[in-house]
């Protein structure tokens, strides 16, 4: 990363235009320091900007282009969120950065890939790992895709907490298909509630080890945190929050199109899931398979892979899913081969 110091001035200087820019409680300047991961400081009409040279040339554009903005026929204009998140996504600064940063660099200690939260501070333990965490920052939709173990949850939640106790985001969404693996939800005994806890049970226990069984309680309780069933985000528009779908390999195509559209302004979304442990009906297609065939050269959506090389649970974990991708790989093979003596076969 280039860092540099860039002093730019706002002219006119006038104030009540200097307060509409920066909105409430410099909430708009804050914004722009978070998603371009720069340090802005100013006084009066002189700003300084620390930070990545293509961060800092962005920021110092969407400025002065906003700033013209705060007045229109002599009348006052006030900036609102969504106004930075547009200025930001058409400067194309976050894709030039992730461009620039090779996944080694952040993983050897780069700024991007530390998330601290209370109980510590959480790095990537591989390169896969560390660029995941990187797309999560740089891009609103991120896709971690990978085998169990490799820390595409865990990371997502560190991540969301990351940016709810900065005020990056005012809420966490944690949801996930409650789909039957092999058992029925109607002879589980219970309420609703009751049934679908045991399927969002992973994504609690994430939070409960990183802010604590309390404090989870209590954002609960003020629905700052929401635990749901994917069914619970149909007709809902999602601004400000950060947003996780978990075991998405278990959405149909019509939930998944349904998640994506959900995301509004100022809002994050990680999709992660295991293309190999799919537990829908048959003649069903996954909705995360057709996501990544549907929205792969889309812009601003980043698909991570993770490898068994990536699982960070206990050794024998990587081995079993080196064996199931062994048998799997003879079993296609032996498939092939069945095919190809029944097609010589009827030739003959």
């Amino acid at each position: 990363m280039n860092i540099i110091t860039h002093e730019t001035i706002l002219e006119p200087a006038e104030n009540e235009r200097l307060n509409s820019l920066c909105g409430p409680y410099n909430d708009n300047i804050k914004q722009l320091e978070k998603r371009l991961g720069i340090e802005i400081n100013y006084r009066g009409n002189q700003f300084t900007l620390v930070g990545d040279e293509i961060c800092v040339k962005a920021a110092d554009e969407i400025l002065q282009s906003l700033y013209k903005l705060t007045k229109h026929k002599q009348q006052l204009v006030d900036i609102e969120p969504e106004q930075i998140h547009l200025a930001i996504k058409e400067s194309g600064a976050l894709e030039k950065v992730a461009q620039h940063l090779p996944a080694h660099a952040l993983y050897d200690g780069g700024k991007l890939v530390m998330i601290k939260t209370k109980r510590g501070v959480i790095k990537p333990r591989t390169p896969n790992q560390a660029s995941y965490i990187a797309n999560v920052m740089n891009y609103d939709i991120t896709f971690g895709i990978g085998p169990a173990g490799t820390g595409k949850t865990y990371l997502a939640v560190a991540a969301a907490v990351d940016a709810l106790e900065k005020q990056h985001v005012r809420r966490i969404l944690l949801t996930r298909p409650a789909v039957e693996a092999g058992e029925k939800l109607g002879f589980l005994p219970g309420d609703l509630s009751q049934k679908v806890d045991p399927y969002l049970r992973p994504l609690y226990d994430a939070l409960f080890e990183m802010l604590g069984f309390e404090k989870v309680e209590k954002l609960i309780e003020k629905n700052i945190i929401e635990v749901a069933p994917l069914a619970y985000m149909r007709g809902r528009t999602l601004n400000d929050a950060f947003i996780i779908l978990d075991e998405s390999q278990n959405t149909t195509i019509e939930q998944m199109k349904m998640f994506l559209t959900r995301i509004g302004f100022n809002s994050k979304a990680v999709i992660t899931g295991d293309i190999t442990q799919i537990d829908l009906p048959r003649h069903q297609k996954s909705g995360l398979r057709h996501a990544i065939e549907v929205l792969n050269n889309v812009d601003d959506i980043s698909f991570n892979f993770f490898l068994s090389e990536d699982v960070v649970r206990h050794p024998v974990v990587a081995r079993i899913v080196n064996a199931y991708e062994k048998w799997e790989r003879n079993e296609e093979q032996q498939r092939a081969e069945k095919k190809r003596a029944h097609d010589n076969t009827n030739q003959e």
